[in-house]
């Protein structure tokens, strides 16, 4: 049983930064590739930024140069600093983590945190 528990999201004015941060639990080998995708109401779910086991890093167009992407191997997290929030980045956020066990690779996702960024 492998778990993925996001924290950090709420209520920010635009311009404003906020944290989020997913940690990965249960019973697997390794974490490969972490992501935070995000949805928006009306409209599909959609890659924000997501960060390899070797650290490398790629970002949606929409957010280069004010979101960061960051993860700890040894603790299975990843954080998604957010600053100079827009209201367009008004979501729920969710963390995605592909995860290798006995199960083989799975992808797993966090049940969701609310981002709201008032203009």
């Amino acid at each position: 049983q492998v778990q993925l528990v996001e924290s950090g999201g709420g209520l920010v004015q635009a311009g404003g930064s906020l944290r989020l941060s997913c940690a990965a639990s249960g019973s697997f080998f390794s974490v490969n590739a972490m992501g935070w995708y995000r949805q928006a109401p009306g409209k599909e779910r959609e890659l924000v930024a997501s960060i390899a086991r070797s650290l490398i890093t790629t970002y949606a167009d929409s957010v280069k140069g004010r979101f960061t992407i960051s993860r700890d191997n040894a603790k299975n997290t990843a954080n998604l600093q957010m600053n100079s929030l827009k209201p367009e980045d008004t979501a729920v956020y969710y963390c995605n983590a592909a995860v290798i066990g006995t199960f083989g690779l799975r992808g797993y996702w966090g049940q969701g945190t609310q981002v709201t960024v008032s203009s």
